[in-house]
């Protein structure tokens, strides 16, 4: 623990000096961050009880009273009791609070846009995604609106279902490097004979990272063959697997099939509980020495 408290710790040193908070103001100005908080809150709404501020921000009553206290010697802002409630006071912008506030938000998004513009657009999108991720972690790490994205695959994904096929099986299973060169075989016959109207590949995202994949490829005229179906360890129970078969069950329909096989083993449980839901039934098995280990190859089908 004492080490992932060091490593946090380190992280927070570092953000707070990129983005410019131990400074004596925000963005050239006297106002500190906390001031420049209070004022983008306030420009986002019309009116703020000063109860509803300080507990939005996590203020301590007096520190909050004498900052508006400031503001209002300033000519920043006007306090006056909740026509709702005379107990409550009410804050308001005034036309130099808005100014302020509005120079000050300017500023900010010119230092971020300035922070992203040395970035590719690779490295933007696992910055973002991993903010997102640190927020809805240290939020309490509640529902996900958009939980993942099925998508095509892009640029770097098809070596990633390569790798990550040999990792896990490997540790999960124990098998050995001529599984991973299957896969590759697989992919690499996949790329060279790709047929967009009747063969596709999907990669499920997670938080902006491949959590999932598979493909639909042509078998013959007739009958197209589910292949490489994964999900990472760390986004299973989200229903990724269920719905990967799903869009490849949907695009074999649309391409023209009429029947779809796929294979898989019989240790796979998890996987063999996805494929029974979508309707596959068990053509045959049999026993064979592959991967380093002695497996039970099934057969699995299904009309479309």
């Amino acid at each position: 623990m004492d080490d992932l408290v060091a490593e946090v710790r380190a992280f927070n040193r570092f953000y707070t000096r990129v983005i410019g908070v131990l400074g004596a103001g925000m963005h050239d100005t006297h106002y500190s961050l906390t001031e420049a908080r209070v004022l983008f809150e306030l420009r986002a709404h019309d009116e703020m009880e000063t109860g509803t501020l300080r507990r939005l921000l996590g203020l301590d009553a007096g520190h909050l009273s004498r900052m508006l206290a400031r503001f209002e010697d300033g000519g920043l802002v006007t306090r006056a009791r909740s026509a709702a409630d005379a107990r409550k006071q009410v804050v308001r912008l005034g036309p130099l609070g808005a100014e302020v506030a509005a120079a000050l938000d300017t500023a900010s998004a010119v230092e971020v846009r300035d922070l992203l513009t040395p970035l590719t657009g690779e490295e933007r999108r696992r910055l973002t995604s991993s903010m997102a991720a640190i927020r809805r972690i240290l939020d309490g790490g509640g529902p996900r609106r958009e939980p993942y994205v099925i998508r095509p695959p892009r640029p770097g994904d098809l070596g990633w279902i390569v790798h990550r096929h040999g990792v896990l099986y490997a540790e999960e299973y124990g098998w050995d490097e001529t599984f991973e060169a299957s896969v590759a075989d697989i992919v690499a016959r996949y790329v060279r004979d790709h047929d967009p109207k009747r063969e596709a590949c999907w990669i499920a995202e997670v938080d902006g990272e491949p959590a999932g994949s598979i493909l639909c490829v042509r078998e013959d005229d007739r009958t197209a063959r589910l292949r490489l179906l994964l999900v990472e360890p760390s986004t299973r129970g989200m229903g990724i697997g269920a719905r990967l078969v799903e869009e490849c069950l949907s695009f074999a329909r649309r391409a023209g099939y009429t029947r779809i096989v796929l294979m898989t083993v019989e240790v796979l449980a998890a996987a063999r509980r996805i494929y029974q839901r979508a309707g596959f039934e068990l053509e045959e098995q049999h026993r064979e020495h592959a991967y380093g280990d002695e497996i039970t190859t099934q057969t699995w089908s299904r009309d479309l």
